[in-house]
């Protein structure tokens, strides 16, 4: 497994069955790493390929947006371009596709030459206005 940083320690440390909603913060690249349009566009060609695998295993995408500012606490170090919020259905179904031979070979190529920077985080609901499921 080549997927750069992937926490798998500490994910199988979370129970394998809780669905899990991924918090995706990511800064790009303002050209991409193989030459190929700008950071954003090598995103645009991860998530064609990732969304159909994130919702083979069950998930989908809850909202994306755009990072704007930071409206508390440190600046440095935070300023991200873009948001994603991701269901997955359990820890398990989120390390099955990162874990995959197809996620490291047609995926992580493209989040690689697009994002500079790319941080996840595991989350377990608390509250929600609206359901994930």
């Amino acid at each position: 497994m080549a997927v750069n940083m992937l926490n798998v320690e500490g994910l199988e440390q979370l129970d394998p069955q809780a669905s899990v909603v991924m918090l995706n913060l990511m800064r790009f690249h303002a050209r991409s790493r193989d030459g190929d349009g700008s950071g954003w566009d090598a995103y645009l060609r991860y998530s064609a390929v990732t969304v159909p695998m994130i919702k083979a295993r069950g998930g989908t995408l809850l909202w994306t947006g755009e990072a704007k500012a930071v409206a508390l606490g440190p600046h440095a170090g935070h300023d991200w371009d873009f948001v994603a919020l991701v269901y997955y259905p359990s820890v398990a179904a989120f390390l099955d596709m990162m874990t995959s031979q197809a996620y490291e070979r047609e995926a992580d190529p493209h989040r690689v030459n697009g994002c500079a920077e790319h941080v996840i985080i595991a989350t377990r609901e608390a509250y929600s206005k609206f359901s994930a499921g």
